[in-house]
């Protein structure tokens, strides 16, 4: 992997995290919306947390440190 790949991804996980985190916040805001609103916000926000976590993996392998 050269540096541009490097930077791309490392820009794509800071997305996913930013990512994650709305889909989070949105669990509290679908709260008052009833279980199916929750239930919805709920998997979307782990399937966001899956992509993260999958970008800090990638990450990982090639040697970058990411924390969270």
């Amino acid at each position: 992997m050269n540096p541009t790949e490097h930077a791309k991804l490392i820009a794509t996980y800071k997305r996913a995290v930013a990512e994650a985190d709305h889909k989070q916040a949105l669990i509290r805001i679908a709260a008052s919306k009833g279980p199916m609103a929750i239930q919805a916000a709920v998997n979307t926000a782990a399937k966001a947390i899956k992509r993260r976590d999958s970008y800090a993996a990638k990450l990982a392998q090639i040697g970058v440190s990411v924390e969270g």
